[in-house]
């Protein structure tokens, strides 16, 4: 057995969105790890020096629960539970239960730990965690030891002796402000590892997949002027060559305000080939096959899913068009996606994952492209990567900083960062959830419901759920606290706003049809061009990582009226985040003066709301 091999960490998948950030965070300690499926026999597990459980959304006792072999936990290597893996070390072991209890954990918590554990040392005794679940270990199986409390609710365990260790937080996230450091305990401490895998080695293994993938035939890459493709590009290119790679960059119509100029002359200074098209005019009025049966065209559809896969797959059929109007062979071309690990774990693509659950359909992994990826038409160089790391590729392959830092904007663009309906979001339990609501205010702030939907993740699964507002005294303290309070009080809401401007008494049920047309693309382009001019003008757009803009069709009582939020993500990850906090992160004048600039400058807005949820529960776009 070579010493290379032995240094790999086997992560098991138990289905959980932060699987690959695992996996992300073991390599950034200078591990090699391998992601692995969850029933991966014990025989071919004992090649690894250690072994790490991820979480994930089923329940260990339920019908669904992932299988497993059952002489796993006989292994006699360390193994790490992370949340479901926790659940499981207790759950198989003498006497140990798990129960779903009436409160649940999802954001940021607080927990107590007991330092004298290997696992926790050198840390203080209370730390700043991530939570994300609904069962929880009730009784300790024989032979373990509870090492950290989260409330009433059990947070950590060990049985030092079997070595195996769970913690029922993420470590492996940003919002975990020690979590490197519990990792870097178990690889180091108890798993003995050494630290010697580096980004150098695997920019040669993408240069060498590459290579070895596309071989004699050409290099297509669709390019959209982020970094993800133009990264991917850049790579693609050291590895065969500028003769063989060709560019497309497709301008769907839903970019920002001059954007497509931008990037096309952005990317034409590095040196790529490039052919722009204008399809401005195919997507607003697309349709797709799914399951079967045609859509209805994008102009017509509401539903986020269903927008998604339309304009994935226009755009995979508008990329084919291009190949054969340049005359390219298409047997000889294969196609080059910058997906990252993030894309793919939120599809619950099967080329990363078996059992995640889809938080929402990415652009770039459509059924479609799924198809072609099986035919062996799609490589994905930058799927073992993250965003940052992505950033220090191009950083290292020469990109210029106006593409490396330019902020994340989603392949489907402004299309994606609007709700559409044509009714009010209105379930039986409204008025129940509301009271709930009600409740949780108090004298300077009241929060109500608001009749939309937006998509969040909440105990590793996919959540649709209630938007709730508060409204009153902008103490941001304590509206920080409100937003992390409700989610966690209120299981049907999974993000939380303020609204400027007067105190709202609720309920709010009315809406503003809308759809994805000329005007509503109009009204959020403006005000997506606002928040951008005033961050820029300001140096923000760094040190806050993300700010989609979204058009929601709340008309708060002024007919035919939209409103406009603002969503900011502070996050390394782009798995987790938390919201820029105003007086902290981004100053109370340059956020007022956003809002006073859009309710002037773009007709027909009522309201401009403000974005307090940290990823999860809230995902980062709201749909």
């Amino acid at each position: 057995m070579s010493k290379a091999h032995v240094q790999q960490v086997a992560i098991l998948d138990a289905g959980a969105q932060y699987g690959k950030v695992i996996d992300r965070r073991v390599r950034e300690l200078a591990v090699e790890s391998i992601l692995l499926p969850m029933d991966t026999p014990k025989s071919e597990l004992e090649i690894y020096r250690a072994i790490i459980i991820s979480g994930g959304p089923e329940s260990v006792y339920g019908d669904k629960a992932p299988k497993y072999d059952s002489g796993l936990f006989e292994l006699d290597v360390p193994i790490l539970g992370i949340c479901y893996g926790m659940q499981l070390m207790n759950y198989v072991s003498t006497g140990g239960t798990v129960l779903k209890k009436d409160t649940r954990e999802d954001g940021p918590c607080v927990i107590k730990i007991n330092v004298s554990s290997k696992l926790f040392d050198g840390l203080e005794p209370e730390q700043h965690v991530l939570m994300t679940h609904g069962d929880t270990v009730d009784v300790v199986a024989e032979g373990f030891r509870v090492i950290g409390m989260s409330g009433n609710l059990i947070a950590a365990i060990e049985n030092p002796e079997r070595k195996l260790f769970g913690v029922q937080f993420h470590p492996e996230v940003d919002l975990t402000e020690h979590g490197k450091e519990v990792l870097a305990n178990f690889l180091f401490k108890i798993a003995r590892l050494d630290a010697l895998y580096t980004m150098d080695d695997r920019q040669d293994k993408a240069i060498k997949y590459i290579q070895d993938k596309i071989g004699q035939s050409h290099a297509l890459v669709l390019v959209s002027g982020g970094v993800d493709s133009a990264v991917s590009a850049a790579l693609v290119t050291k590895a065969l060559g500028k003769d063989k790679v060709h560019a497309i960059f497709v301008d769907t119509g839903f970019m920002r305000q001059d954007e497509s100029q931008k990037v096309k002359v952005a990317l034409e200074n590095t040196g790529l080939k490039l052919t722009v098209i204008d399809a401005s005019g195919t997507f607003l009025h697309a349709q797709t096959e799914i399951n079967g049966q045609m859509s209805a065209e994008l102009t017509q559809t509401t539903d986020p899913e269903v927008k998604r896969k339309i304009i994935g797959d226009t755009f995979m059929r508008v990329a084919e068009k291009a190949v054969h109007d340049l005359h390219l062979q298409e047997d000889n071309i294969i196609l080059v996606q910058g997906s990252l690990r993030p894309d793919l774990i939120e599809s619950a693509s099967t080329s990363i994952s078996k059992a995640a659950q889809v938080i929402k359909t990415h652009h770039n992994d459509t059924a479609l492209v799924r198809k072609l990826r099986e035919a062996g038409k799609v490589i994905e160089p930058l799927a073992d990567y993250h965003k940052d790391e992505v950033r220090e590729l191009g950083e290292r392959l020469g990109l210029p900083d106006e593409i490396v830092w330019r902020q994340p904007f989603p392949g489907p663009g402004l299309a994606i960062r609007m709700l559409c309906a044509d009714q009010p979001y209105i379930t039986e339990d409204f008025t129940a959830i509301n009271q709930q609501l009600v409740h949780l205010g108090g004298t300077d702030q009241s929060i109500t419901l608001l009749p939309v939907r937006t998509v969040g993740v909440q105990g590793d699964g996919r959540s649709y759920s209630y938007l709730a507002g508060i409204s009153g005294k902008a103490d941001w303290q304590e509206l920080e606290r409100l937003a992390r309070l409700v989610p966690k009080k209120v299981h049907k809401v999974n993000r939380v706003v303020y609204m400027f401007g007067e105190r709202v008494v609720g309920p709010i049920t009315e809406i503003t049809s809308t759809h994805i047309t000329s005007e509503t693309l109009i009204q959020l382009r403006q005000a997506d061009a606002i928040v951008n001019e005033i961050l820029q003008q300001h140096d923000l757009q760094r040190s806050i990582s993300q700010v989609p803009v979204i058009l929601f069709p709340v008309s708060f009582g002024i007919q035919g009226n939209r409103s406009i939020g603002i969503r900011t993500i502070i996050t390394r990850d782009f798995m987790t985040g938390v919201p820029a906090v105003p007086g902290r992160d981004i100053p109370v004048a340059v956020l007022e003066t956003i809002v006073h600039r859009i309710l002037k400058e773009v007709s027909g807005i009522s309201r401009v709301v403000y974005d307090l949820t940290s990823k999860p529960p809230g995902t980062t776009e709201w749909e």
